[in-house]
């Protein structure tokens, strides 16, 4: 039950990243997931830098998966332009 909660948070980040970012991104439902994961592991890991806290799902923890998914998206449209 665990991971389902993980997948649908993950998802949720990243559509609100996607919503917050303007501009193009030709990904899917999957690519959103991926990016909303992404976005988890970078914001705990910047919450266990600066604050030495555990993974719990809470609000703060959601806001910190946003602001990773924020900076995963904005390091996928810089590679993203850098080949193209």
């Amino acid at each position: 039950m665990e991971i389902l909660i993980w997948l649908l948070v993950g998802l949720i980040a990243g559509a609100v990243a996607r919503f917050l970012v303007p501009g193009e991104d030709p990904m899917g439902w999957l690519g959103t997931l991926v990016l909303g994961l992404i976005g988890s592991l970078i914001g705990g890991f910047l919450a266990n830098v600066i604050f030495a806290g555990e993974a719990d799902i809470s609000t703060a923890g959601i806001i910190g998966s946003i602001i990773g998914a924020i900076i995963a998206l904005l390091i996928y449209r810089a590679m993203r332009s850098q080949t193209a």
